[in-house]
């Protein structure tokens, strides 16, 4: 039998293989059935190194090694995944009042509203009663109105309520305070949307497995600070650094970028600056990435090597019993340990310093592996120590990244005995011998910019698949942002925690930075947008483009010109004429519904905001139109308030030919940005065959002192023309007195097969002669989970299920889609991307 020499490649790459594949269940299995996955997978291989030894006995041998390493890597997981859930809350203590006593584990994060932070649970009591809490709880303290949710406005409170709650405004929490509070929690619950943001995942990495705010009205227990201590002396040492940043640098915009690059507060970066930072394709240098801490650790290298080397005339035994180079890349590794942990600890940071330990640990160990392994080794030890970074776009990217370095230079492939440009690599060496008496800094600076060319290239088709976005100037842009924020603003940032006088300095700097930004982001065409493209562009793409960036004849770097043509081209499949979908989208508290015909699109609402920096039309909307590759003909604000409208902004400004058609007065800020046309009853138009009619309000309503719920455009969708035809109904917030006035009017316009329940269900709206009109076999209510308005309230829900209505709640559905060509069924977001770290809300 032939024998062939054991490689770990197999076991690496099944081990990645098994975790990836048990992260895509939709539920866990009970965890005796992973701890039996582990102990097989353990005793089958000690069975396989008793007979085998270290060789693989054929092609077979290295098949059986990779399921093994499957097995054990999703058991492993499953288990961890497991023992986590078990800690979850309890879905009978949701919107209780819960008296806590904790301590504040990490930097708060203060906004607008009030201030966030984690809060490690010593004890908590209920009704006088001991509760069991999971361990570690996201906390908000919000300013006023006795504790409610953030987005929650003030126009139902009381003055002598908002009085008295401003009297508790939310205290300056440090990292390491014991508190008692009174808190009401619900279990993580984030939006669920097509190509949208896991947020559960994000709070599951975290360790989160409750949020919830702090009741601090005037009928509650004022909370109450019991202790200090060191117990998070790094956490107290980032909170001290940021305040004395924002002390010290006037301009908050500045400072929030300092504040970024040094203590790893990506939440002090203004939001319109981000928005230059991607258009430029340099957001990853303005918070503590892989690149920062690489380079942190290769500066810290180099001056430890070349202290240990000088250290030799004082005592030589140091040098000789650790040589400088084993010094400097230990100690580099030790120091980037602690600039990640005092900026934070992020998961970039994490994964990045993993993946440095495992690569200087390899060498350090005398092992010169050929450089995929190596690659392998290093995802191994992230994705054991973190399974669930797999499904972080920063995960591929750094290591597609490093990937394409290792494959494109030929020097390290050679250094490998691998060969990567084959029998090609001799003329590249004699290209390069003709350059040999370049300046070392010139040579240099040359390798710099041809690896940033490949990354650049190779990363494209990779950028466009995770953001559906990817600057056309990132090329310029990072020439002059990496050099000058890796070397002169974050040197000179960290200089600023000993030297505060040089954290000016380095304002200065990003001041100029951004001004650079601001001018290329202003360039037309500065970035692109595609619709999401499948999986197989992708690798197609990331081949494509390493290609190109090989060192290779022009015809063979050529093949790559097609690879990247999918990605690049591919648009979604398209409805025939006649027939439109609706995609009621998960924003909360609020309204917004996606309209599609053949070559039209319409949105009907925006979404609420959150806060000044947040809102759905930046969280929600714009990246789902990107993904889709929509381009808006209309938006249409059924009316003026906030949670209809507070997305318009962001979405007009991304699609500046859309038109706006509202009731909003002539005065409102949004009239600025774009003139709107006012809704009126009898406006008619046609796109692709299906047919939009505005019913309400009337043109005398606008001359009345109305509520503003009173003046909701209410639109009437219909593929009337062809066989078959179906229709819905958009009617915003309007109340009972405006459904009577419709259904008295002309009943035999508002017969649906699909309805947007009026007002989110509140128990003003969907009255019985409403709904006797209407008819519909779906209703989609748009609410936030546990929102504390209740909607939709019992009342109303009875009244759909009294007339077999089929009622949608976004809250378990997450975002629905509905099509006129299937009028039967309603797709749920949450439903068909369920994975288990989402949250099951009860019905």
């Amino acid at each position: 039998m032939r024998l062939y020499a054991a490689s770990p490649g197999p076991v690496f790459a099944g081990f990645v293989a098994g975790v990836a594949l048990q992260l895509q269940q939709p539920a866990l299995w009970p965890q005796q059935i992973y701890a039996v996955m582990v102990l097989l997978a353990c005793a089958l291989a000690g069975l396989y190194l008793w007979f085998y030894g270290q060789r693989f006995p054929s092609w077979g041998g290295m098949v059986s090694a990779f399921a093994l390493a499957a097995l054990l890597g999703a058991g492993l997981t499953g288990w961890r995944a497991g023992v986590f859930q078990s800690a979850a809350l309890n879905p009978a203590l949701e919107g209780r009042d819960i008296e806590v006593v904790g301590q504040v584990q990490a930097m708060p994060q203060p906004g607008e509203d009030g201030v966030r932070f984690r809060l490690a649970v010593e004890s908590a009591r209920s009704n006088g009663s001991t509760v069991t809490l999971p361990p570690h709880i996201m906390l908000g303290w919000y300013l006023g109105f006795a504790g409610r949710e953030p987005a929650a406005a003030a126009q139902d409170a009381d003055p002598f309520e908002i009085a008295l709650a401003l009297q508790r405004q939310p205290q300056t929490l440090r990292a390491g305070e014991r508190w008692q509070m009174t808190v009401r929690l619900k279990a993580p619950h984030g939006n669920s949307n097509p190509f949208g943001f896991d947020y559960e995942l994000w709070l599951w990495e975290q360790g989160i497995q409750a949020t919830g705010y702090v009741r601090a009205g005037p009928r509650d227990a004022p909370p109450a600070k019991l202790s200090s201590s060191w117990q998070y002396p790094i956490e107290q040492a980032r909170q001290t650094v940021r305040e004395a940043i924002f002390q010290r640098i006037e301009n908050r915009q500045l400072a929030g970028v300092i504040a970024a690059l040094v203590v790893g507060d990506q939440a002090a970066i203004e939001r319109v600056d981000w928005e230059v930072f991607r258009a430029t394709g340099v957001a990853h240098l303005m918070s503590i990435s892989g690149l920062h801490i690489t380079m942190f650790a290769w500066a810290a290298s180099l001056l430890i090597g070349s202290l240990w080397r000088r250290s030799v005339r004082l005592t030589p035994r140091l040098c000789l019993a650790l040589p400088a180079a084993s010094a400097g890349a230990l100690g580099g590794l030790l120091l980037a340990t602690l600039y990640a942990l005092f900026s934070g600890w992020g998961v970039p940071a994490q994964r990045t310093i993993w993946m440095l330990a495992t690569v200087i640990l390899l060498r350090q160990g005398g092992r010169q592996w050929p450089w995929l392994q190596t690659w392998l080794l290093a995802m191994v030890v992230v994705v054991a120590l973190d399974p669930w970074a797999l499904m972080q776009a920063g995960f591929w990217l750094s290591f597609v990244a490093v990937s394409v370095l290792f494959a494109t230079d030929s020097g390290a492939a050679r250094a490998h005995g691998e060969g990567a440009t084959g029998r090609f690599d001799l003329k590249n060496q004699r290209r390069n011998e003709r350059w040999w008496h370049r300046p070392g800094w010139l040579d240099s600076v040359a390798r710099a910019m041809r690896e940033q060319w490949v990354v650049t290239l190779a990363l494209t088709p990779l950028s466009l698949l995770l953001f559906n976005q990817v600057s056309l100037i990132g090329l310029l842009a990072n020439a002059v942002a990496i050099p000058v924020v890796t070397l002169v603003i974050t040197p000179l940032a960290l200089l600023g925690v000993a030297w505060a006088q040089v954290w000016s300095l380095a304002a200065w700097v990003v001041g100029g930075l951004v001004v650079f930004l601001q001018w290329l982001a202003s360039w037309p065409l500065a970035s692109i947008s595609v619709a999401a493209a499948p999986l197989w562009c992708a690798v197609a793409g990331v081949v494509g483009g390493s290609l190109l960036a090989m060192r290779l004849p022009f015809y063979f770097r050529a093949l790559g010109l097609p690879l990247l043509l999918p990605v690049l081209l591919w648009q979604p499949a398209r409805l025939a004429p006649g027939q439109f979908e609706l995609l009621a989208a998960d924003v909360g508290q609020g309204n917004a519904v996606l309209v599609r015909t053949a070559s039209h699109t319409l949105l009907y609402d925006a979404g609420p905001r959150f806060s000044r920096e947040s809102d759905a039309g930046h969280r929600v909307l714009v990246p789902l139109l990107r993904a889709l590759g929509e381009r808006l003909d209309m938006l249409m604000i059924s009316h003026r308030d906030i949670d209809h409208i507070g997305g318009a902004q962001a979405v007009l400004a991304m699609q500046p030919e859309a038109g706006l058609m509202s009731s909003i007065e002539d005065s409102h800020p949004l009239q600025t940005l774009r003139k709107a046309i006012r809704c009126t009853a009898g406006q008619r138009w046609e796109w692709d065959g299906v047919a939009f009619e505005v019913l309400h309000p009337a043109a005398a309503d606008y001359d009345a002192a109305n509520k503003s719920n009173a003046m909701s455009c209410v639109l009437r969708i219909s593929s009337s023309r062809f066989p078959g035809s179906r229709t819905a109904l958009l009617v915003g917030d309007i109340e009972s007195p405006q459904e009577l006035r419709l259904a008295t009017g002309v009943p035999a316009s508002l017969k649906a097969d699909f309805l947007l329940v009026p007002h989110h269900g509140s128990k003003t709206s969907s009255s019985a002669v409403f709904l006797d009109a209407v008819k519909p076999q779906w209703a989609v209510v748009q609410s936030g989970y546990r929102n504390r308005f209740g909607h939709p309230v019992e009342s109303v829900v009875a009244r759909y299920e009294e007339r077999g209505v089929r009622l949608v709640k976004s809250p378990q559905c997450g975002a629905a889609t509905w099509q006129s060509l299937y009028p039967d069924e309603v797709r749920c977001q949450r439903e068909q991307g369920k994975r288990y770290w989402h949250h099951v809300p009860g019905r």
